[in-house]
């Protein structure tokens, strides 16, 4: 089957209802207005700041409005189209859009510079963009240089250089068009989180696209009366393939702008969310907020929220023994996964497993998973090894890399680059990312290890492990430690926590900074190794 189908359907059987909710508490009220001034709004309410919200058959009729515009342009089948906008009503509505038109989706994301999005725009062939009004001043200093046949523009007085989406899609039929789709054809590229240099790009097909839906919805349950409240970012599959889940099932979806602990509360207790997706910061903020008293939780209404689900990055377990003190009724799960599986779900622990927390479970609906040697032979229960997973969200390449799927892609697996151990139940523990493993006087030391053991010092908000030269041990590991707000913290203090640790794990150097993230909520650790390893790698080489 194809997702196109699955909104088909929805329209059809549930035309009326709410599909989507945009939520932005960040902007004025009196916005509202321009937006229904631009025909994009349904219902606003005048008590709660800036919401409008989609139907069914409407998100299908957008859809289906972008697709007759691409067809209107002859544009060819497998055209790439690149999406760069915020979350919003009109992003899903384009996405599946191109999809409908059967060109190829490419999302962009949001946070990239000017030099990245022509980067990605170029490797990926892109021919056509929809970006928002939050891009114009990146997109001034390269719009000459780009090689692309439009560029649609979703707001506004938009730059002389672009074509007004807004006003061309009204103009277009709300019909369905007349392309037929297979499971085997090109659907989207994603672009990977770029922490070793400029990103890659994801070639994957609607076969994949459909069984994240799947597997969503086999995790987590979705029914048509669930309610989902998406935070992260629609460019990255993980918000999206989770989304899939509403999509699979029917149900409503809200789409939260923002990520203060107020907000977060807020929206779950006024749309009524029942499963909420959060990354390592944001839960980790707002049970901050709760025990600092800043937040009180008698303040929302809450009784409908059942689960809690978490992933993108390693979990800490004393992150989620610490939620669940404080909702002793949720349900908790974590999902594992990576772009170049289709996102979320290639493995998965299960509501059923919360006695297993730290593990990231075991092999997620449809997928197989194995933990393999250099030789790639699996090895035995216990022991650290690259974890490899196999099933239907596979990508097909590295898009004009061949190098990098060669490596990457081997007999149907796909080598992740995560260390990993299983225990004697066959569940499965990240232990570090291959490449972040820090080999200090011949041990490894697995980063994650050590963060998940610092985190359990109530001062430490965030923690991250990385390896500096050293002229004697080659590495030694560093802490970047970052503080709760309010509060003081010496290194001494953290050098005596750490005693618990066997030696040889016990970071030789603290530091007190803050920890970077991407959007995705991933320590960005190369940009830590710049920081912090240039100077010391001289020193290192001065002294050998």
């Amino acid at each position: 089957m194809i997702i196109t189908q699955l909104l088909e359907r929805n329209a059809r059987l549930y035309g009326s209802e709410t599909a989507l909710v945009e939520v932005n508490p960040s902007e004025a009220r009196d916005k509202a207005s321009t937006w229904r001034e631009l025909n994009l709004i349904e219902a606003a309410s005048p008590d709660t700041p800036y919401r409008r919200e989609m139907s069914w058959k409407d998100f299908d009729r957008r859809a289906n409005r972008f697709a007759n515009l691409l067809l209107s342009r002859a544009t060819p089948r497998g055209t790439k189209v690149a999406i760069l906008m915020m979350n919003c009503l009109e992003w899903l509505p384009v996405y599946f859009g191109v999809l409908k038109a059967g060109c190829i989706a490419v999302p962009m994301n949001f946070r990239y510079s000017s030099d990245e999005i022509e980067y990605c725009l170029n490797l990926a062939d892109v021919d056509i963009l929809v970006f928002g009004p939050e891009f114009v001043s990146r997109m001034d200093p390269i719009a000459g240089r780009l090689k692309l046949k439009t560029m649609f523009f979703v707001g506004k007085n938009g730059p002389a250089y672009t074509e007004d989406y807004l006003t061309l899609v009204n103009f277009c039929s709300s019909s369905e068009p007349p392309v037929a789709l297979s499971e085997e054809d090109d659907a989207a590229i994603y672009f990977s989180s770029g922490t070793t240099g400029f990103p890659k790009a994801i070639l994957h097909d609607h076969r994949a696209l459909f069984s994240s839906c799947q597997t969503e919805q086999n995790h987590h349950g979705q029914t048509r009366e669930d309610v989902f409240l998406c935070i992260p970012p629609l460019y990255h599959t993980g918000a999206k393939m989770h989304w899939f889940g509403s999509l699979l099932s029917g149900s409503r979806a809200v789409l939260l702008r923002g990520v203060k602990p107020e907000w977060i509360l807020r929206t779950v207790s006024e749309e009524k969310c029942t499963i909420v997706w959060l990354l390592v910061p944001w839960a980790q903020d707002l049970l901050d907020a709760i025990d600092s008293g800043r937040i009180h939780l008698g303040d929302y209404m809450l009784d409908q929220w059942r689960l809690m689900h978490i992933g993108a990055q390693p979990v800490p377990p004393s992150l989620i023994h610490r939620w669940l003190r404080h909702f002793p009724h949720h349900q908790y799960d974590t999902n594992y996964g990576l772009s170049e599986s289709i996102g979320p779900g290639c493995v998965h622990l299960g509501v059923e497993n919360v006695h297993k927390v730290g593990a990231i479970g075991k092999a997620g609906y449809l997928w197989q998973t194995d933990i393999v040697d250099e030789k790639g032979v699996s090895v035995a229960p216990g022991d650290v090894g690259e974890l490899i997973v196999k099933g239907p969200g596979v990508m097909k390449c590295y898009y004009k890399n061949e190098e990098a799927s060669a490596e990457t892609l081997k007999n149907g697996w796909l080598y992740t680059g995560d260390m990993a151990r299983q225990d004697e139940d066959g569940f499965i523990y990240l232990v570090d990312r291959k490449k972040d493993v820090v080999i200090s006087g011949g041990e490894n030391l697995y980063p994650v290890q050590i963060e998940d053991y610092l985190r359990q010092y109530d001062k430490i908000k965030d923690v991250a492990v990385i390896g500096l030269p050293d002229a004697r041990l080659g590495e030694i590991a560093a802490a970047i430690v970052e503080i709760k707000e309010g509060m003081t913290c010496t290194e001494e203090e953290i050098n005596r926590f750490c005693e618990g640790m066997p030696r040889y794990k016990r970071p030789r150097r603290v530091i007190f900074d803050r920890v970077p993230r991407n959007p995705t909520g991933k320590i960005e650790k190369p940009v830590l190794r710049e920081r912090y390893c240039k100077g010391r790698l001289v020193e290192a080489q001065i002294s050998g």
